[in-house]
């Protein structure tokens, strides 16, 4: 049954079966009424997640594409923009500004470390004339399993008045995010995360800050140019063709979150971290990120037994019994590897992954309980359920 996987991965993650169906449904006039109705549902739905009444626009691309359009629409080549990363996505911000022209100060926090606070109030602090343009976070890093305290730092961010621009292309669906509270200006997501969808579409809030920021930035844009995207948007369209059966899928995903409903699905995603690292160190494994506070609720990372390799442990449960873990990132892929807990995935997937991670672990010649990582996450699941 080669066809046949629990794919525990950050993205693409799995999709209802409702959703991938809805792919099929025929082809629609992407100018007509028929997508008018589909686009208005999909927007409406994706603020109510966003917890905004920002604008919204859809962009047919990977959530990278977000990002960029996040950049070029906001800045001006020469602009100084200060990046916080805490991993191989941070970088990617930084990378994308930096290759439009942006003056980019990049703070490096380290793998596995969240940004600090006070360290982000110093920095705007000492930035009397107001040179810092925006800044870059991210709300959740998968090449670490680690998200940031946003509720704290956009205060510190408007306070200064930088525009804050956030990479929430995994955490957002799966972490509580109040857009307007927090006064986020650019919001990226995509539909290959906690949207439950295949990839395609990417999502993306404009303040009515950053719109007008976007109409004096002088970055090169064609594809991701927002303000045509907000004159389409008008109009319950998109400036290019769009992906319509990714909308279809949307659509679908959309409803089934409204379905489970929005709060309750982010509890689940909690509760499928807390079970999932119980486990995990029920089989004697170490969590790359030890800290409860800051451990995403989108993925594990943790590391290799010493004398066996994350190559070794991914290779047998794929091969054997068809789960399929996340490499390791950057610097961590020769030691670490990473056990996705988004999206379309619930507790039976989990206690699924650890038990054949304990089987794994045992034929390679581990010493531990093959069935404890189970039983832990199962400890955890009946209490929080």
């Amino acid at each position: 049954m080669k066809d046949k996987q629990l794919l525990m991965i950050p993205g693409p993650t799995p999709c209802p079966t409702s959703v991938l169906l809805s792919h099929a449904r025929p082809m629609i006039n992407h100018r007509g009424p028929q997508f008018k109705a589909v686009f208005n549902d999909v927007t409406e739905n994706l603020k109510k997640i966003y917890k905004t009444k920002n604008d919204v626009y859809i962009l047919t691309s990977s959530g990278t594409g977000a990002m960029e359009a996040a950049i070029v629409n906001t800045l001006s080549p020469g602009d100084k923009v200060l990046a916080l990363s805490i991993g191989n996505f941070g970088d990617r911000w930084a990378k994308i500004a930096k290759e439009f022209g942006a003056d980019v100060e990049k703070v490096d926090y380290g793998f596995g470390n969240a940004v600090a606070p006070e360290d982000v109030k110093a920095r705007l602090a000492a930035d009397t004339n107001k040179e810092i343009k925006a800044v870059l976070i991210q709300f959740n890093e998968t090449s670490t399993g680690v998200f940031n305290p946003i509720d704290k730092i956009a205060p510190i961010i408007k306070e200064h008045g930088a525009l804050i621009l956030v990479d929430a292309v995994s955490g957002l669906g799966a972490i509580d995010l109040d857009v307007d509270a927090l006064g986020l200006d650019v919001v990226c997501a995509g539909s290959q995360k906690a949207f439950m969808c295949p990839p395609g579409l990417a999502f993306i809030s404009f303040s009515e800050k950053a719109l007008k920021a976007a109409e004096n930035a002088k970055m090169s844009k064609f594809y991701f140019n927002i303000l045509e995207a907000k004159e389409f948007a008008e109009k319950s369209q998109t400036p290019w063709t769009p992906a319509v059966p990714q909308f279809f899928g949307m659509q679908t995903a959309l409803q089934e979150i409204m379905d489970e409903g929005i709060a309750n699905m982010q509890a689940r995603h909690i509760r499928l971290r807390n079970a999932t690292r119980a486990g995990v160190k029920a089989l004697n494994l170490k969590l790359f990120v030890e800290n409860d506070a800051i451990a995403s609720p989108v993925i594990t990372c943790l590391e290799a037994p010493a004398g066996i390799t994350p190559d070794a442990i991914r290779k047998l449960a794929l091969d054997k019994y068809g789960v399929v873990y996340a490499v390791g990132q950057g610097k961590l892929k020769p030691t670490h590897f990473r056990i996705g807990h988004l999206g379309y995935v619930n507790e039976s997937d989990i206690y699924a992954a650890l038990a054949v991670l304990g089987a794994v672990l045992s034929e390679l010649g581990y010493d531990c309980d093959p069935s404890a990582g189970v039983v832990a996450a199962q400890a955890v699941v009946n209490r929080e359920l």
